[in-house]
């Protein structure tokens, strides 16, 4: 079974990030000086985190940002992740470059039995790039389920779904043959600009995201962790989660799908996520914002929970929760 081959890394970020929180939070009610309230003990730093998710005062959460990077994920999920307007984002070029097309493609002529050459640079670009293109749609006629799919997964992302059967040796077949025709334009001189429109749109890519904490706490992952995001964004939604919890668990011990950030304000403390994924903490909302009944609503946040394992199969890719899946809505 092909794993997914994504991955997140949290590369920048505010250090003192849940000091400046806290002080953020507090400072709104207090006399004191500023100053004074950088002194501030671990617990009570704690204590004026949990108030901020208690009346639901995010604004001081806007004073920290994290920059990210999602490796391997597709142009599919990209264009979920820049729906989030509040970040700045820096994409990997297909106008520029040809990502990991060109080892899919170099990879290609060694399993069909030709040498096509490493890099297609100069005057001997177009003959490279025919070379290239011949080598994709031969493999795309030749290559079994299993071989034509470990093929496309170097430049493509595979749907769960489709990670192995006739059904997605079909699928990588198609994705072999529609990159042939894409070298094959870059060999009559067509600019990559133009050619790219031929691409799918499972190619891999890289994006680079800098939101602010409460962005993330109070948007990206309670709308992205949850059962009812596609698979692939909730994916790196909680790879993204995992990367910041380790940095800061002060901040985002608390965060979670929507039926998590929901309960927290309505309880008298907020509870972490892990402890609602081992029922120690209860959920009081009649439903979630998705209309998941309380009585359904921990085993729906289990279910979310798999995304972040790299066996595609551990969550469930449609988005949609299988009818075999206990509580699941």
């Amino acid at each position: 079974m092909l794993s997914l081959g994504i991955k997140v890394s949290l590369i920048q970020y505010d250090h003192e990030a849940p000091r400046t929180i806290a002080i953020a939070s507090k400072m709104t009610i207090s006399r004191k000086p500023v100053e004074s309230l950088k002194a501030m003990s671990d617990e009570e730093l704690d204590l004026w985190i949990r108030e901020t998710l208690k009346r639901g005062h995010l604004s001081p959460w806007e004073h920290s940002s994290y920059t990210l990077v999602a490796e391997g994920c597709s142009r599919v999920c990209s264009h979920q992740l820049v729906r989030h307007r509040l970040a700045s984002y820096t994409q990997q070029s297909m106008r520029y470059t040809e990502a990991s097309l060109r080892e899919m493609a170099a990879k290609a002529s060694k399993a069909v039995g030709m040498a096509c050459p490493d890099k297609a640079k100069g005057p001997e670009a177009r003959s490279a790039y025919s070379c290239y293109a011949e080598a994709l749609i031969e493999a795309s006629r030749k290559l079994g389920d299993e071989d034509a799919l470990r093929m496309s997964w170097i430049g493509y992302v595979i749907p769960p779904e489709l990670s192995e059967g006739p059904r997605g040796g079909d699928y990588a077949r198609s994705l072999l043959a529609a990159t042939g025709q894409y070298y094959r334009l870059l060999s009559q001189g067509v600019p990559k600009e133009d050619a790219r429109f031929l691409i799918p749109m499972a190619v891999r890519t890289k994006v680079l995201f800098t939101m602010n904490a409460r962005e993330l706490i109070q948007s990206f992952l309670p709308l992205r962790m949850c059962t009812h995001a596609q698979w692939e964004i909730r994916h790196v939604a909680w790879l993204t989660w995992l990367q910041l919890v380790k940095v800061h668990p002060q901040l985002f011990k608390y965060a979670g799908p929507s039926c998590v950030l929901y309960n927290n304000m309505a309880l008298d403390e907020p509870a972490t996520l892990e402890d609602y994924l081992k029922g120690k903490a209860g959920f009081v909302i009649a439903r979630c914002p998705e209309l998941v009944e309380r009585d359904r609503i921990l085993s729906c946040l289990r279910l979310a929970s798999r995304a972040m394992t790299e066996d595609p199969l551990k969550g469930y890719p449609t988005g949609e929760p299988r009818e075999d899946e206990p509580g699941a809505a």
